[in-house]
């Protein structure tokens, strides 16, 4: 296992061995079983690991195409049929893609149980109750978010709460929880991580940003209640005013500094991926950038589509717009935009260093913008419309926005829908609409709706979409080797 150096930065600066000691260890894989859980290095080690699973292919690129790709905020560009079935809303359970999310989140789960199954046998002088608390607290919130991407993505799935230690089948064949189920567990870890984790560990932003904290918890167990098939908006509310009375002072910041590669571990920032470069850097911006900072020349693999663009227009958007999406004329032919050779597209830019696939820019796990904006909305459905108004207008304050007008403001459906719309803008190439819609009730109309021209016979693309195509299909992989799994409803 190799232990990430974003998270070796914030272990070393709460532990108590040498820097030499734990620089030496031997990866867990290399130890016995019988030893591989003796030391506080070794458990701090596998925590590491879990961590470790925030760059797998699941959040770097896959939940862009899930969540953005898959909605009408980009579409798929390149040439990789895989994309294209997310773009076009045909996926099959084939999709290495789908295999490939499933596969990451359930192996960054296993490496959760096992630091949770592990760390209160630790008989280490080294490891303080505070400490063995903490880890306990960050290990309940990562199985927790990688359960709420597991849920949002496929509905009800196997709940794996500890390490699997047998080969029989009854031990690995494990059927589907409901989705309440998975979501009920989702907000037990939540609430066990909210009582061990501290606000903060420290001054250093760098830490604080880089780990599960209070606030990080409070913050997913607010999405939780909204996300849940029945949504418990006051719950919701309960959890996103401990985020706001958090000691780590959670602020709205600058929107293009949260973007611009130079103001990462900010004060709007809950949880981002702490990529350093080189070895330890972020490949995915060279899949999105144009020419003339990817140094590359081939298509894009997620452009933003004709009705986002249109979305930043309608409202006169630019702060956003220009953090989100710059355009640049390309050799290449986009069906969409031109279909010419030459022609000026978009190109998806909240990120904005390639650096050869190794990029030090990071995606929030995490952001206070986003817990804003989910404010309003559960003060909207609970019938608290001035005081909705009164948040989304600070999301559009700090972008140079009027207030919302009064049409908008005018019912609880109208603010709500205008709620939405925020978040498209405020979110984008952020993973975040696909479930936004899903969450509003508004996938299937959105998607229908949805009007983009195809150049190459000037006709609209048809979505087809459904509500059977809410849900991913569960991997075929896993339906071949897991009996007791059933299918997602066909496409």
């Amino acid at each position: 296992m190799k232990i990430k150096s974003y998270i070796l930065s914030s272990l070393l600066a709460v532990s108590l061995w040498s820097c030499d000691d734990f620089l030496d260890l031997k990866p867990i894989s290399e130890e016995t079983t019988a030893t591989a859980y003796e030391s506080y290095s070794q458990i701090e080690a596998a925590l590491a690991g879990t961590y470790e699973s925030f760059q797998s292919d699941a959040y770097v690129w896959n939940n862009i195409i899930f969540q953005d790709i898959r909605s009408d905020n980009h579409y798929a560009g390149g040439d990789n049929p895989e994309i294209f079935e997310a773009d076009l809303l045909n996926i099959s359970a084939t999709n290495s893609k789908v295999y490939q999310s499933w596969s990451n989140l359930y192996n960054a789960i296993l490496k959760a149980n096992v630091v949770l199954d592990k760390v209160a046998g630790i008989n280490d002088p080294l490891l303080t109750d505070e400490r063995r608390d903490q880890i306990k607290g960050e290990a309940y919130f990562l199985r927790a978010y990688h359960y709420y991407n597991l849920v949002n993505l496929w509905g009800g799935v196997p709940l794996i709460l500890a390490p699997t230690t047998s080969t029989e089948a009854s031990a690995v064949n494990v059927p589907r929880s409901s989705a309440t189920e998975v979501f009920e567990q989702i907000l037990i870890d939540l609430d066990m991580a909210i009582s061990l984790l501290p606000d903060t560990y420290g001054n250093e932003a760098s830490i604080n940003k880089a780990r599960a904290t209070a606030g990080a918890a409070n913050a997913l167990a607010a999405k939780a209640c909204a996300q849940k098939p029945a949504p418990d908006y006051a719950r919701a509310l309960q959890y996103i005013a401990k985020v706001e009375s958090s000691d780590a002072n959670y602020q709205l910041i600058d929107y293009a500094h949260l973007f611009d590669g130079s103001h990462y571990n900010n004060a709007e920032s809950i949880l981002e991926i702490q990529y350093l470069g080189g070895d330890e850097g972020n490949w995915g911006p060279q899949m999105l950038l144009p020419p003339s900072i990817s140094g590359d020349t081939w298509r894009k693999f997620a452009t933003p589509s004709q009705n986002l663009v249109s979305a930043f227009d309608a409202e006169g958007d630019e702060v956003r717009k220009n953090a989100s999406i710059l355009f640049e004329a390309v050799n290449w032919v986009d069906e969409y935009w031109g279909n010419a050779s030459g022609s000026t597209i978009p190109f998806a830019y909240k990120w904005k260093n390639a650096m050869g696939w190794a990029s030090t820019d990071r995606q929030y796990i995490l952001r206070y913008g986003d817990i804003v904006l989910l404010k309003a909305e559960a003060l909207n459905e609970t019938n608290k419309l001035n005081l909705a108004v009164a948040e989304v207008n600070r999301i559009r304050s700090r972008v140079n926005l009027d207030p919302l007008t009064a049409d908008k403001t005018s019912s609880k459906e109208a603010l709500r829908l205008a709620i939405l719309n925020e978040r498209r803008l405020e979110l984008a190439q952020e993973a975040q609409r696909w479930d936004d819609l899903v969450r509003y009730g508004l996938a299937v109309e959105t998607m229908n709706n949805l009007v983009e021209i195809d150049l190459r016979d000037n006709q609209p693309v048809t979505y087809g979409m459904t509500e059977a195509k809410i849900l991913l299909p569960i991997p075929q992989q896993e339906l071949d080797r897991n009996p007791a799994l059933e299918t997602n409803p066909s496409n």
